[in-house]
């Protein structure tokens, strides 16, 4: 019997088994378990709560059958972990496409349904499953992921994973992911500078939401590679959060001049929580804090310069996006 005939029996005992088989470990989330900054202990509370709630979405795709029992039980965690349980089920999801016959289908049914709120976080999921796959089975895996811009969050997941199960790898020795084999469409290199946002993403975890801690990392990479680092701490530092004013505040100083990339990665975090509808009040004060904005202004700006095309001019439209969203930074870094 096949595999993918096998992952269609409907045998609770049988998705409960697989569920177990699939997900991992939550010993695999635990920071100082695995070497990291020892946060405060309000940081570890946001920063652990992340691990959890990816894990808790994982298993619920890996072991429910059908799209409206999986959602149901996604919208029954509670807000502050919800966002990163669409992202665990969207690794699940991504891994059971992966599986000859799936066509994309499950990641296609979560996305048509409420799925279509958690977006981005479900693409990031992807990307963690790129990292646990042979890359012969990486098209099959990410044939659900249609959104012509977004498709670049699945190399931001990719870049996260790697750097938190492969930290010495790709902190202490610096790799970069030149020629980097997906998606195979693309031709402009783009690949490098997404996996560096996933990066940057983890440094947050990795550091303990220590922001001298993080800037003093982000400095031992090429300079050409801090944009894209900071772009992805700004993102963590506001969706995850796990820092108060002060550290924020810090937070920017320490970025200099590459602010607007920390802008930026604060705005799509603001983008992806108010369409989720979980933002907290740990998001509000991020995106003040490293914006200048609120989250409706913040979201609103990432709505209105989002392309709609795989490329603009050439240009990775996603590359396109960061830019125009950047631009919005003037003022905030003159006043800075």
């Amino acid at each position: 019997m096949s595999m993918s005939r096998i992952l269609d029996i409907p045998a609770q005992p049988f998705l409960a088994l697989r569920g177990r088989l699939m997900t991992p470990p939550r010993r695999e989330v635990d920071l100082v378990r695995r070497g990291f900054a020892a946060p405060r202990p309000e940081a570890r509370a946001n920063l652990e709560r992340a691990g959890h709630g990816f894990l808790d979405g994982f298993s619920l795709a890996a072991s429910t059958r059908t799209t409206d029992r999986l959602v149901h039980g996604l919208e029954a965690i509670d807000p502050l972990r919800r966002g990163f349980a669409y992202e665990g089920a969207g690794m699940a999801l991504a891994m059971l496409d992966a599986v000859p016959g799936a066509r994309g289908h499950h990641m296609r049914r979560l996305l048509e349904h409420e799925g279509a709120r958690h977006v981005y976080m479900v693409y990031v999921g992807a990307g963690w499953a790129l990292a646990r796959l042979p890359k012969a089975r990486w098209e099959a895996a990410t044939r659900g992921l249609e959104d012509p811009v977004l498709t670049w969050l699945a190399l931001d997941g990719y870049g996260f994973h790697q750097t938190y199960f492969r930290t010495e790898e790709y902190l202490a020795e610096g790799r970069v992911e030149d020629h980097f084999p997906w998606p195979a469409w693309d031709e402009t290199g783009y690949s490098r500078h997404a996996i560096d946002q996933g990066v940057g993403r983890a440094l947050w975890f990795v550091e303990g939401a220590y922001p001298r801690r993080v800037a003093h990392r982000v400095e031992t990479f090429a300079p050409d590679r801090r944009g894209d680092l900071y772009s992805g701490v700004g993102l963590a530092a506001t969706y995850a959060g796990g820092a108060n004013d002060e550290q924020l505040a810090e937070l920017g100083r320490r970025a200099g001049p590459l602010r607007p990339s920390l802008f930026q990665g604060s705005v799509f975090a603001a983008e992806a929580r108010r369409r989720a509808g979980n933002v907290t009040p740990d998001t509000e004060r991020a995106v003040r804090a490293l914006t200048g904005l609120s989250v409706v202004e913040a979201s609103d700006i990432a709505l209105g310069t989002r392309p709609d095309t795989r490329y603009v001019g050439g240009d990775a439209s996603f590359d396109v996006w960061r830019d125009r969203i950047m631009s919005h930074c003037g003022e905030l870094s003159e006043s800075a």
